[in-house]
């Protein structure tokens, strides 16, 4: 096997690894919100004490692009592939980190009774997932014009987002007894939008992976 095709199948294997890890991460988050939604402390625990696969993961997919780096010289689009690789594990690290806060909230709530119907949290989950899932299809298959996509729903989880935490905060005085789930749930909201913020940044290194420049799609 040449060179070339030696370093396409390193990099292809990096690209596996880091599917396997953004799907750790994607489950990791989609357990923390049902943790929440069915105050299950048991499996937020799960997610609390499974953080350190994502962590290890993203160890794995440095050590492998810097080992690239060091081995191949790469020049060009193949270097950014590598600094793009470098830059995505270090954002979908985080959302591991946010599944653990989340679950953190669910432990904070315990099996106390919710204060409001949990509906508008679990909708602004789902945009954020759904821009996930676009970033993540958009670095697997080099699409700029997916990455885009994705970028254009953070407004929406924005917007959402203080919503949401406008309405929790008219609860407090009506309910004292519930301040500490209230702000519990604020700050889920808050997290929630972290999401999509982390999801837009790997949108933004799918379009500089394609044209060597930066562009923030939150303008």
């Amino acid at each position: 096997m040449n060179t070339r095709a030696n370093f396409d199948q390193s990099l292809q294997e990096l690209k596996t690894l880091q599917l396997k890890m953004a799907g750790e991460a994607e489950t990791a988050v989609k357990n923390a919100m049902l943790s929440l939604l069915n105050r299950d402390v048991e499996l937020a625990n799960k997610v609390i004490n499974g953080d350190h696969l994502i962590d290890d993961l993203e160890y794995e997919i440095h050590e492998k692009a810097l080992m690239l780096i060091a081995r191949q010289s790469p020049v060009a689009k193949d270097l950014r592939r590598l600094h793009v690789a470098l830059k995505v594990s270090s954002e979908v690290e985080r959302l591991g980190d946010i599944a653990v806060n989340i679950a953190k909230s669910t432990v904070q709530i315990g099996n106390e009774q919710h204060v409001k119907e949990l509906i508008d949290i679990p909708q602004m989950m789902e945009v954020a997932l759904e821009m996930l899932t676009d970033a993540i299809t958009a670095f697997y298959s080099e699409d700029p014009a997916l990455a885009k996509k994705c970028a254009q729903k953070d407004d929406q989880v924005d917007k959402m987002f203080g919503e949401l935490v406008q309405e929790l905060l008219t609860y407090i005085p009506k309910n004292p007894d519930f301040t500490n789930q209230i702000i519990q749930l604020a700050y889920v909201c808050r997290y929630i939008e972290r999401i999509a913020d982390h999801a837009t940044n790997i949108a933004e290194n799918i379009v500089y992976l394609e044209t060597g420049k930066r562009y923030n799609l939150n303008d």
